[in-house]
Protein backbone atom coordinates (compact mmCIF):
# COMPACT_ATOMS: atom_id res chain seq x y z
CA UNK A 1 0.00 0.00 0.00
CA UNK A 2 2.83 2.35 0.85
CA UNK A 3 4.49 1.69 -2.51
CA UNK A 4 1.26 2.63 -4.26
CA UNK A 5 1.09 5.92 -2.33
CA UNK A 6 4.73 6.71 -3.19
CA UNK A 7 4.12 5.92 -6.85
CA UNK A 8 1.07 8.20 -6.92
CA UNK A 9 3.02 10.97 -5.22
CA UNK A 10 5.92 10.75 -7.66
CA UNK A 11 3.69 11.20 -10.72
CA UNK A 12 3.51 14.71 -12.05
CA UNK A 13 0.08 16.23 -11.49
CA UNK A 14 -2.07 16.45 -14.59
CA UNK A 15 -5.19 18.44 -15.19
CA UNK A 16 -7.81 16.05 -16.47
CA UNK A 17 -10.77 17.77 -18.05
CA UNK A 18 -13.14 16.02 -20.39
CA UNK A 19 -14.13 17.71 -23.62
CA UNK A 20 -17.61 18.29 -22.21
CA UNK A 21 -16.19 20.00 -19.10
CA UNK A 22 -13.95 22.21 -21.22
CA UNK A 23 -16.87 23.21 -23.45
CA UNK A 24 -19.04 24.05 -20.44
CA UNK A 25 -16.20 26.06 -18.87
CA UNK A 26 -15.68 27.96 -22.15
CA UNK A 27 -19.41 28.69 -22.45
CA UNK A 28 -19.49 29.95 -18.84
CA UNK A 29 -16.46 32.17 -19.48
CA UNK A 30 -18.04 33.61 -22.64
CA UNK A 31 -21.34 34.16 -20.79
CA UNK A 32 -19.44 35.96 -18.01
CA UNK A 33 -17.69 38.21 -20.54
CA UNK A 34 -21.04 38.90 -22.26
CA UNK A 35 -22.52 39.82 -18.87
CA UNK A 36 -19.68 42.29 -18.29
CA UNK A 37 -20.30 43.89 -21.68
CA UNK A 38 -24.05 44.07 -21.00
CA UNK A 39 -23.45 45.76 -17.63
CA UNK A 40 -21.24 48.32 -19.38
CA UNK A 41 -23.90 48.91 -22.02
CA UNK A 42 -26.55 49.54 -19.34
CA UNK A 43 -24.20 51.90 -17.45
CA UNK A 44 -24.26 49.64 -14.39
CA UNK A 45 -20.49 49.01 -14.57
CA UNK A 46 -17.90 51.65 -15.34
CA UNK A 47 -15.29 50.91 -17.97
CA UNK A 48 -12.38 51.27 -15.56
CA UNK A 49 -13.74 48.43 -13.40
CA UNK A 50 -14.85 46.33 -16.34
CA UNK A 51 -11.29 45.76 -17.51
CA UNK A 52 -10.52 43.69 -14.42
CA UNK A 53 -13.63 41.57 -14.85
CA UNK A 54 -13.12 41.17 -18.58
CA UNK A 55 -9.53 40.00 -17.99
CA UNK A 56 -10.87 37.54 -15.38
CA UNK A 57 -13.30 36.16 -17.97
CA UNK A 58 -10.48 35.94 -20.49
CA UNK A 59 -8.42 34.02 -17.93
CA UNK A 60 -11.33 31.62 -17.43
CA UNK A 61 -11.58 31.13 -21.19
CA UNK A 62 -7.85 30.49 -21.53
CA UNK A 63 -8.00 28.04 -18.60
CA UNK A 64 -10.84 26.17 -20.31
CA UNK A 65 -9.07 26.08 -23.67
CA UNK A 66 -5.63 25.17 -22.34
CA UNK A 67 -5.97 23.29 -19.03
CA UNK A 68 -2.30 22.25 -19.20
CA UNK A 69 -1.29 25.85 -18.48
CA UNK A 70 -2.33 25.35 -14.88
CA UNK A 71 0.32 22.65 -14.53
CA UNK A 72 2.94 25.08 -15.82
CA UNK A 73 1.76 27.74 -13.38
CA UNK A 74 1.83 25.23 -10.51
CA UNK A 75 5.39 24.24 -11.44
CA UNK A 76 6.43 27.90 -11.61
CA UNK A 77 4.92 28.46 -8.16
CA UNK A 78 6.69 25.40 -6.80
CA UNK A 79 3.41 23.69 -5.95
CA UNK A 80 2.75 20.01 -6.65
CA UNK A 81 -1.03 20.14 -6.71
CA UNK A 82 -2.72 22.17 -9.42
CA UNK A 83 -5.75 22.72 -7.16
CA UNK A 84 -3.54 24.55 -4.67
CA UNK A 85 -2.11 26.68 -7.48
CA UNK A 86 -5.59 27.55 -8.76
CA UNK A 87 -6.81 28.36 -5.26
CA UNK A 88 -3.75 30.56 -4.65
CA UNK A 89 -4.24 32.44 -7.91
CA UNK A 90 -7.92 33.06 -7.19
CA UNK A 91 -7.16 34.11 -3.61
CA UNK A 92 -4.51 36.60 -4.76
CA UNK A 93 -6.90 37.94 -7.40
CA UNK A 94 -9.63 38.47 -4.81
CA UNK A 95 -7.24 40.10 -2.36
CA UNK A 96 -6.09 42.44 -5.12
CA UNK A 97 -9.70 43.32 -5.93
CA UNK A 98 -10.47 43.98 -2.27
CA UNK A 99 -7.44 46.26 -1.99
CA UNK A 100 -8.37 48.07 -5.21
CA UNK A 101 -11.94 48.65 -4.04
CA UNK A 102 -10.74 49.81 -0.61
CA UNK A 103 -8.48 52.39 -2.25
CA UNK A 104 -11.33 53.51 -4.49
CA UNK A 105 -13.72 53.81 -1.52
CA UNK A 106 -11.16 55.81 0.46
CA UNK A 107 -10.62 58.17 -2.45
CA UNK A 108 -14.36 58.63 -2.93
CA UNK A 109 -14.95 59.20 0.80
CA UNK A 110 -12.32 61.96 0.78
CA UNK A 111 -13.92 63.48 -2.32
CA UNK A 112 -17.40 63.39 -0.74
CA UNK A 113 -16.05 65.10 2.38
CA UNK A 114 -14.37 67.78 0.30
CA UNK A 115 -17.53 68.38 -1.76
CA UNK A 116 -19.69 68.60 1.39
CA UNK A 117 -17.29 71.14 2.88
CA UNK A 118 -17.28 73.19 -0.31
CA UNK A 119 -21.09 73.12 -0.41
CA UNK A 120 -21.29 74.25 3.24
CA UNK A 121 -18.93 77.15 2.50
CA UNK A 122 -21.03 78.07 -0.54
CA UNK A 123 -24.23 78.04 1.54
CA UNK A 124 -22.58 80.20 4.22
CA UNK A 125 -21.47 82.71 1.57
CA UNK A 126 -24.97 82.81 0.09
CA UNK A 127 -26.50 83.39 3.52
CA UNK A 128 -24.01 86.15 4.30
CA UNK A 129 -24.76 87.80 0.97
CA UNK A 130 -28.52 87.60 1.60
CA UNK A 131 -28.06 89.13 5.05
CA UNK A 132 -26.04 91.99 3.57
CA UNK A 133 -28.68 92.67 0.94
CA UNK A 134 -31.44 92.51 3.55
CA UNK A 135 -29.51 94.90 5.79
CA UNK A 136 -29.23 97.39 2.95
CA UNK A 137 -32.94 97.14 2.26
CA UNK A 138 -33.75 97.49 5.97
CA UNK A 139 -35.44 94.17 6.47
CA UNK A 140 -34.64 90.95 8.31
CA UNK A 141 -33.98 87.63 6.60
CA UNK A 142 -35.71 84.64 8.22
CA UNK A 143 -33.43 81.75 9.25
Amino acid sequence: MRALALAAASESPKVHLTAQTRIIAAILALAFMALVLELIRRDQLQERFSVVWFVAGLGMLIGAAFPGLLTLVADAMGVRDTNVALFSIVLLFLLGLALNFSVTMSRQAAQITRLAQERALEAAREQTEEEREAGRAGRQVPN
